[in-house]
């Protein structure tokens, strides 16, 4: 998703909510409205016991609890849920 607004945290949610995996490039949006929109989707990743990891810069994924992630050139699945996400 390319979300452009923080109203289109409604959209994010219900994706996720769902038990949909979501990829947000925030690039379009502003640096404020972006880290609001983190804040937002990793209290959502917490409360539904799903993860949050950075792709790039301005650019994560939502996983839900029944996916488990795999980074390209490793061997081993990531559970979901087992690496904090940092906000700093």
């Amino acid at each position: 998703m390319h979300p452009r607004t923080y109203n289109d945290a409604k959209v994010i949610g219900e994706s996720f909510r769902a038990g949909t995996p979501v990829i947000m490039n925030l690039t379009e949006m502003s640096d404020a409205e972006a880290k609001r929109l983190v804040d937002f989707s990793a209290g959502l990743a917490f409360g539904l016991h799903g993860s949050i990891e950075r792709v790039t810069t301005k650019v994560f994924l939502l996983s839900p609890a029944s996916i488990e992630v795999q980074a390209e050139g490793h061997s081993a699945a990531v559970p979901a849920g087992s690496s904090p996400f940092n906000q700093s």
